[in-house]
């Protein structure tokens, strides 16, 4: 999904080229998934007519400034992406649309035309993406509720030794929890643990001072740089993870060995040889060395930790879920209709070893009968025999 620079390169496009300029019309697309809790029309209301003062961001969010409040807020998810005709923008790798595509594109969810022509439109081919028109971005959430930029307001390294030492939880987990840090998402996580030597499934308490220092300094340095170059992968050094963190299959990065688990509900590339579980306590993950049935990428469409899945999760915990003992209940309530048998759901529970434990012994009963009514059989046979033979004798005594 887009993450800090990405949305860090959308935002300074729209600073050069969109700020100081009204908007003439707007075109809402009706997704009331993408945008929230307002109508296509009120958000086009507010704004055409008003002129950008300026594009701001936090974490993985972006938000614009008009010159009269509410503000539109972008919530980029995995897929949401912004597009100036006639501006090259860097987007994350599968957010882009062709520059084939119709304009815009029938993945745009919000269209600016400014005064000069120029036209701006933020697409999102997933529907993850969230649009919101709000008085005071940054006093409300989702944006009040983040952790620290990672790039404007980066912890210092005696304050990150300090919040790392508080912590139980996997190093990778945490790097992805925006409460914590804001703007760090799967990718950088990963190459920042890779650069820094560490595992990511090393619990954070654990993390030795050193590891902290060297966790702070790749931090700084893969999000300075991957900003400095607009997020362009392909101007990434050739020594990255991330050049080989991709597709179905197992690679290498300077001739290391990745291999692939899943930590915090994520897909986690790391290097064995170079970054090693240590201490008494970790995290269990699962493996998931030969990849065969999903790339990274699909993967990361179904992270449970990221944000941007966060509302979804909610309304599915909302809706009742299935419950064996919906069935059992259902059950018993018909029988104590057909009788007046008052039965507990413990006794139920109890009756059934006891059914089970009853025919046991009654199979071995069985047995026992028939073994006493052969023995008897013979027992008899062997009198009647043991008669015949004494009569016999007697018949000839007397003869």
């Amino acid at each position: 999904m887009p993450e800090l620079p990405e949305v860090e390169a959308a935002r300074r496009a729209i600073a050069e080229h969109c700020v100081g300029k009204k908007v003439r019309r707007s075109v809402v697309a009706d997704d009331s998934k993408v945008i929230e809790g307002i109508s296509p029309s009120e958000l086009e209301s507010a704004l055409t007519g008003k002129t950008i003062v300026a594009a701001l961001r936090k974490g993985k969010n972006l938000w614009l400034r008009l010159d009269s409040p509410p503000f539109p807020s972008f919530q980029f998810g995995m897929t949401g992406a912004v597009y100036i005709k006639g501006v090259a923008v860097t987007k994350y790798k599968r957010s882009a649309v062709s520059d084939n595509d119709e304009w815009p594109s029938k993945f745009s969810k919000v269209f600016m035309e400014l005064e000069d022509g120029l036209e701006l439109s933020f697409t999102d081919k997933r529907r993850f993406a969230r649009v919101r028109l709000l008085q005071d971005p940054e006093t409300v959430p989702p944006i009040s509720e983040l952790g620290p930029d990672a790039m404007l307001e980066p912890l210092q390294i005696d304050e990150l030794v300090e919040a790392l030492s508080r912590r139980k939880t996997a190093i990778k987990a945490l790097l992805l929890d925006q409460s914590f840090v804001s703007g760090i998402g799967n990718w950088i996580a990963d190459e920042v643990l890779y650069q820094a030597r560490i595992h990511p499934q090393q619990i954070a308490s654990n993390l030795s001072k050193g590891d902290c220092e060297a966790l702070h300094r790749c931090m700084t340095k893969v999000i300075q740089y991957a900003v400095e170059v607009d997020a362009d992968c392909s101007s990434f050094p050739i020594g990255w993870l991330f050049h080989y963190r991709w597709g179905n299959k197992p690679g290498t990065v300077n001739g290391k060995r990745i291999e692939f688990i899943a930590v915090g509900g994520r897909t986690s590339a790391y290097v064995p040889e170079l970054q090693k579980l240590t201490g008494a306590k970790s995290v269990k993950a699962k493996s998931n060395p030969s990849r065969n049935s999903k790339s990274d990428e699909e993967d990361e469409d179904e992270g449970s930790e990221g944000e941007e899945l966060e509302k979804e999760k909610e309304i599915k915990n909302t809706q009742p879920k299935k419950d064996k003992n919906v069935k059992v209940d259902s059950h018993r309530q018909q029988k104590k209709a057909g009788d007046s048998v008052d039965n507990t759901e413990e006794d139920d529970e109890e009756e059934k070893p006891k059914k089970k434990s009853g025919k046991k012994p009654l199979k071995t009963n069985k047995l026992q009968r028939k073994v006493v009514k052969a023995k008897t059989e013979v027992e008899s046979s062997k009198r009647s025999e043991s008669d015949e033979i004494s009569t016999r004798q007697r018949k000839k005594t007397r003869k």
